[in-house]
């Protein structure tokens, strides 16, 4: 992990992230690379789709949403900011990868300056993502958005 960087997802590497694929069990968890670049498309102003590199390897996908209300039915809803997706290749999880995704989300959310907390959402479920997260200091908000855990972090001042 000595070059580590997130990259735009161009013409020149968009096949690649599409055929990015997580492991079988874990397809349940998480919507393939297409169809997140497929909702990045149709939300420009809200999506933040990019690439995780080491070195030359494609080893992941992160998309970060921004000021999105959950509710936006309830006046006081307010706008979050965090995590949409998550896809670390089959056969390179394990290695800090995701770590890094969510750090670099979470830095992201902090230069454009509008939210102290980075938002994330989790199927439950054995062999689900909930132990990562609550790992990397988020925590449940006792919010559901549809079936899904909400959790949240908050964010150290820069």
């Amino acid at each position: 992990m000595t070059d580590l960087r997130l990259e735009k997802v161009t013409p020149d590497n968009i096949d690649a992230a599409i055929a990015l694929k997580v492991r079988p069990e874990q397809e349940r968890f998480v919507s393939p690379v297409v169809n997140s670049l497929a909702e990045a498309y149709v939300h420009p102003e809200k999506a933040w789709p990019r690439l995780i590199f080491d070195g030359d390897d494609l080893v992941g996908f992160v998309m970060a949403f921004f000021d999105i209300r959950f509710n936006p039915e309830i006046p006081d809803d307010r706008p979050r900011s965090g995590l949409w997706r998550l896809n670390i290749a089959d056969g390179r999880q394990g290695r800090g990868y995701g770590r890094f995704a969510v750090e670099a989300v979470c830095e992201e959310i902090r230069t454009r300056g509008r939210q102290s907390r980075a938002t994330v959402t989790w199927a439950e479920g054995e062999g689900g993502p909930e132990g990562f997260y609550l790992g990397l200091g988020f925590r449940r908000t006792g919010e559901m958005s549809g079936d899904q855990v909400v959790g949240e972090l908050e964010l150290a001042a820069v």
